[in-house]
């Protein structure tokens, strides 16, 4: 069996202002659904804040306020990235925080919440690989050699997205061997 056959999943990703769901607002969000035939398909978009971007946080994901400026605001990519995401399972590596402010800017915005199954790519890593050095998804990229391009920069949603995919077909590959 591969691993693709336990889906539908969505794996995505959010680029934020900040760390809290509910006084910051999310200003990317990635996706790269993989559906139980192993077709793959991939969401991204800006999503205007409404507000200035912390200089900061500029400095690690390299989103400014001109790139947003112009981006749909959260009620209209929400609604979109809903039906990309739509019959499959979420996952995100530390799932609590993107679902986090997924929940709340869907509440914020009066757009239904998910109420889909979830799966978190670093508990399920922890679990298949215990004893790796470190789970943030930059060591996982160099332990396990994630594929990349030029294109693909980390902290940016639709780059962090395809190599949590990798994580997940690592993680769950190694779970179906294995009968965990």
């Amino acid at each position: 069996m591969k691993y693709f056959e336990l889906g539908p999943f969505t794996v995505f990703d959010v680029e934020t202002t900040g760390m809290s769901p509910v006084n910051d607002r999310i200003i990317q969000i990635g996706a790269v659904r993989i559906d139980k035939d192993g077709f793959i398909s991939r969401f991204n978009s800006f999503v205007n804040p409404g507000r200035q971007i912390p200089s900061q946080l500029v400095c690690v994901h390299h989103i400014t306020d001109e790139m947003v400026g112009t981006a749909p605001n959260f009620s209209r990519v929400g609604r979109e990235f809903l039906d990309f995401a739509k019959d499959s399972t979420l996952v995100a590596h530390n799932a609590r925080f993107d679902l986090g402010f997924l929940q709340e800017s869907l509440a914020r915005t009066g757009l239904p919440l998910w109420q889909g199954r979830t799966l978190d790519t670093l508990r399920l890593i922890k679990t298949t690989h215990p004893g790796l050095p470190s789970y943030k998804l930059q060591s996982l990229r160099a332990v396990f050699q994630l594929e990349s391009d030029d294109s693909m920069q980390a902290h940016r949603a639709d780059a962090d997205v395809e190599w949590t995919l990798q994580i997940l077909e690592i993680a769950l590959t190694a779970a179906l061997k294995s009968g965990k």
